[in-house]
């Protein structure tokens, strides 16, 4: 399997396992009433899906951005954030009179 798609779906399993801990504390701390909708009405369960499918889809998302851009450096130094070499204005000739055709 090429190394790429094993990445992934490890993000994949990674951003979705991350989402059912989400939305287990979630429905467990009972955040804006969202155990009682879950557990006690009808239909509750197809809502407790959603927020795991959902959940998941943004996690995962975020974990595979964030593993592709570990990706892009091969070395450990730190780079960027340094001294920017100073910038030195370039003069311009401007000349007045009719537009040229």
């Amino acid at each position: 399997m090429p190394k790429l798609i094993r990445l992934y779906i490890v993000s994949i399993l990674i951003g979705f396992g991350l989402s059912v801990a989400f939305v287990a504390l979630l429905v467990g701390l009972d955040v804006a009433g969202l155990r009682h909708l879950v557990l006690d009405t009808d239909g509750g369960w197809l809502g407790g899906v959603m927020l795991v499918m959902f959940n998941g889809i943004v996690f995962a998302g975020a974990q595979f951005g964030i593993a592709i851009m570990r990706l892009g450096s091969d070395n450990d130094e730190a780079s960027g954030g340094g001294m920017q070499p100073a910038l030195r204005p370039v003069p311009v000739v401007v000349r007045r009179g009719p537009p040229r055709r």
